[in-house]
């Protein structure tokens, strides 16, 4: 099991905790205690209350009993009865494995889901959106952008073309759309001010195999956000998309795997610039997911095949080297066997008349 760890994870993975338990959401709380092995239980971040005192506090008596039984007997059925004795809740244990999500819960119609607090890896982000009671979309990445702008140059006349670098923050809210041959993904942080959008396509290839791709991606900026875009010139909001996308082809029911990194270029509304959005240590899967918050088998993209033959093949090379090295001296020891069991014929031709 994959457990988050250090202060950072900790002080994550209490926001989490403190947002499950205003929201009401049971089976999300559990899940956080058992990744972070309950140790925040009484941790709090900056100017908030600990989960216990928040669970302590709810409005509803109800949510007041199942939280607190909870944080106080973690790893234990949640049970809460009502007026009439019957059981309200009762939650399975929650698991977090090989930076896949397991879990078992049924939430509202459509949710979505930042796990990414949970992850060892900073850059790593973890989404997931949930419908029906059931996961239908799950992204884990990490996403770089960088997006030129203009700004005024020093005689105040002139335009130059500076260039703003930043990835996406692991606090992004999400929003998601499923579908059997269409789903999509929204993420969004800085109030909006950032969005990118990923659309997820089925379609049928050659022969009658199924894949899933991507089939769009579109990002929306704000120039007039300083932290990125600093003296930004006429600053204001643009939106950038692909044209006739097709990445990340994948065989349908199998979830996209690649560590190298996969670089994207959009074309901008602002002058038709062009954003460059790169994607590594990927893992997707938009359809087909056979268990809840759970990635299917994994296909590798060519990249990280090609990189696994080149450290491999000097090691296969080297074997096939050895073992004809082996056979030619084999063939050698037994030419020399053969050679000494056969009679030497004298070379000097004056002692043929010995024999």
């Amino acid at each position: 099991m994959l457990k988050a760890s250090g202060k950072s994870n900790g002080k994550t993975g209490t926001k989490i905790l403190l947002d499950a338990i205003s929201k009401d959401k049971v089976h999300l709380a559990r899940f956080v205690l058992d990744a972070l092995d309950g140790e925040i239980v009484d941790s709090k971040t900056e100017g908030a209350q600990t989960p216990l005192i928040s669970s302590v506090l709810l409005p509803d008596a109800q949510a007041r009993c199942k939280f607190a039984e909870l944080l106080l007997h973690r790893g234990a059925s949640v049970n809460c009865r009502d007026g009439n004795g019957r059981t309200a809740l009762s939650s399975p244990p929650l698991f977090l494995s090989s930076g896949v999500l397991a879990l078992s819960v049924v939430l509202a119609e459509q949710e979505g889901e930042n796990l990414s607090g949970l992850s060892n890896n900073p850059d790593k982000a973890i989404f997931a959106v949930r419908e029906n009671g059931t996961t239908c979309l799950m992204v884990e990445f990490a996403v770089k952008f960088l997006v030129p702008y203009d700004v005024l140059a020093l005689n105040g006349i002139d335009l130059i073309t500076e260039q703003a670098s930043f990835t996406l923050p692991r606090g992004a809210e999400i929003e998601g759309k499923c579908g059997s041959t269409e789903s999509e993904i929204h993420i969004s942080w800085k109030n909006n001010a950032y969005i990118l959008r990923i659309y997820f396509s089925k379609e049928f290839r050659d022969k009658g195999i199924e894949v899933w791709k991507i089939s769009k991606v579109q990002f929306v900026y704000d120039t007039s956000e300083t932290s990125h875009f600093i003296n930004a010139y006429n600053p204001g909001k643009h939106t950038a998309s692909t044209h006739r996308l097709s990445a990340l082809v994948t065989p349908a029911g199998r979830s996209y795997v690649c560590t190298a990194q996969q670089t994207l270029t959009l074309i901008s509304s602002d002058h038709q610039k062009g954003i460059t959005v790169s994607m590594y240590d990927i893992q997707i899967q938009p359809f087909d997911i056979a268990s809840d918050f759970m990635f299917s088998e994994p296909y590798k993209c060519i990249t990280d095949q090609r990189e696994r033959l080149e450290e491999t093949l000097p090691l296969i090379l080297g074997l096939i080297l050895g073992l004809i090295i082996v056979i030619i001296l084999t063939i050698y020891h037994f030419h020399l066997k053969l050679t000494a069991a056969q009679p030497q014929l004298p070379r000097d031709r004056s002692m043929y008349k010995n024999m």
